[in-house]
């Protein structure tokens, strides 16, 4: 099946796609500092270079889009139509370099709590960073 867009297009469309300061990393920032949360964004010293670490609270908040991340079970994560088997490829990678990222963490001491896009979502987004709220707080 071909693709819907031209190359050209396809091009600009993902090259528009953010890794930093997307809306829901920004959601989620707001909500913290609002809270009276201070944290550090993008640490290059931590493996993956964490969206925010919260220093005092010993926690890394990763902020994943669900397509990026392979959300299972989630709408938002469609499998593409065409190059299926190289987007499933990439797709995984992310998955394990996640997987590797957080387990180096989590041995380094930190708290890694992720929350994904779809968490963010109208209906959602209140029981999503109230319940993140609490994680952090929590001494476990």
């Amino acid at each position: 099946m071909a693709d819907v867009h031209s190359k050209e297009t396809r091009s600009y469309n993902m090259s528009r796609i953010k890794g930093k300061n997307t809306k829901p990393e920004m959601m989620v920032r707001e909500y913290l500092h609002g809270k009276g949360f201070r944290y550090r964004l993008h640490v290059k010293q931590l493996p993956g270079k964490p969206d925010i670490v919260l220093p005092k609270h010993r926690t890394i908040v990763m902020v994943h889009g669900c397509f990026w991340h392979g959300h299972e079970g989630c709408r938002l994560f469609v499998v593409p139509k065409t190059r299926t088997d190289w987007w499933m490829s990439k797709i995984n990678r992310n998955k394990e370099v996640d997987q590797r990222n957080n387990q180096q963490l989590q041995e380094l001491g930190w708290k890694v709590l992720t929350v994904y896009e779809c968490e963010l979502k109208k209906g959602k987004v209140e029981d999503t960073l109230s319940d993140l709220e609490k994680n952090i707080r929590s001494d476990n």
